[in-house]
């Protein structure tokens, strides 16, 4: 899980903006919601331009260099905070893998420039390298004594380096919580339905998202899951142009289903598209959704994070829906409150001892959670 994540001079960060998911409260409501003290399902609500999307374009910046999956080069072009002088932009995350605490720092001037790496577990050194100063690497896992620890390609991540170049001793703890560390990497996945199926983590390429409903069998299950949502429905799939397509089915009579549904209804698509993924063992453990509610009605979105929490996986979603601002749904060390310069949990953002009965909601519009 991820513990704790800091950014500085990267986009709209200028000054160090720490998101820490470590500092919750004790509440005996909503349990299931934090593990271990860290939260696992978080909502994050802020006015528009103070960052949300950034937030996670921050966080999703790991995968470019420690992955091959889906990155959007485009989303990173303006890289450095504008007002920042300083070289680089730093990037600090801390995780719980398999009980031990894992700390990754890197620096990087632009997209797939890496300056600096180092790499912690119980905060023992791993590996390090700091390219100011040298290209000589240090690296403390057993397999690796005779790699070469020259790298001059400031393209290359160490640590991704280690993993390809290396055959670890599986009897050894630091190794393996590496490997570990390295598969929740790649089971990151960020998404968002306002701009089309925009996505990073976990694939590559662009998905057809109707003709993968039908190649895994799930368009009986997709018209349940349509159903369940408020969107009276019947589904099928019919030929057009010679390629199979979902259609809606009206006694008989068939309409391409992409033709004429709504944009909320798309919406609603893309998330099951993804979710499917969501559903497979170990595919996916860290989420993040940019305004996962943009084209819902309330009682869906309530409905979308119910979903989203019967399922195993961390997730961080943006919105500003305060209608699920309930303690109902989650708690209040799980709801975040987000300017330019820092972001609180509800239970942090007041000096008032929030309770179950609270209505969170109620106190966010009246101005009780300002940070």
């Amino acid at each position: 899980m991820l513990t704790n994540f800091s950014v500085r001079n990267f986009k709209s960060f200028n000054e160090e903006f720490v998101f820490d998911l470590n500092d919750t409260n004790g509440y005996n409501f909503n349990k299931d919601s934090v593990i271990d003290g860290v939260v696992e399902n978080a909502i994050v609500y802020g006015r528009n331009g103070v960052g949300k999307s950034n937030l996670g374009l921050a966080v999703f910046d790991i995968i470019d260099h420690l992955t091959d999956s889906e990155h959007g080069d485009l989303e990173y072009s303006h890289y450095l905070n504008a007002l920042n002088n300083e070289k680089y932009a730093t990037f600090k995350y801390d995780f719980i893998i398999s009980n031990c605490k894992v700390s990754y720092v890197y620096k990087k001037n632009e997209n797939r420039t890496l300056i600096y790496e180092k790499l912690t577990i119980d905060d023992s050194l791993i590996a390090e390298i700091d390219r100011e100063i040298s290209n000589k690497a240090i690296i403390n896992l057993k397999g690796t004594e005779s790699l070469n620890k020259d790298i001059k390609n400031l393209n290359l991540s160490l640590l991704k380096y280690i993993k390809n170049n290396s055959v670890l001793d599986d009897n050894d703890n630091f190794n393996n919580v590496f490997l570990c560390f390295l598969k929740f990497i790649d089971g990151m996945l960020f998404f968002r339905s306002l701009d089309g199926n925009s996505y990073m983590g976990i694939e590559t390429g662009s998905k057809d998202i109707q003709e993968d409903i039908i190649e895994r069998g799930n368009v009986k299950d997709f018209e349940l899951f349509l159903n369940r949502a408020g969107i009276e429905c019947k589904l099928k799939v019919v030929k057009e142009s010679e390629k199979n397509i979902i259609a809606f089915d009206f006694d008989g009579k068939s309409i391409s289903f992409f033709r004429i549904a709504s944009q909320g209804t798309r919406a609603l698509t893309l998330f099951y598209f993804w979710m499917q993924r969501l559903k497979e063992e170990s595919k996916v453990t860290f989420l993040f959704i940019d305004e996962f509610d943009a084209f819902y009605h309330h009682e869906l979105s309530r409905l979308i994070v119910e979903e989203l929490k019967k399922l195993d996986i961390q997730f961080v979603l943006t919105t500003h829906n305060t209608s699920i601002m309930t303690n109902d749904l989650l708690r209040p060390d799980c709801y975040f409150v987000m300017n330019k310069d820092n972001i609180k949990s509800l239970s942090k953002s007041t000096e008032k001892e929030l309770r179950e009965a609270h209505n969170l909601e109620k106190m966010y519009k009246a101005g009780s959670f300002d940070v």
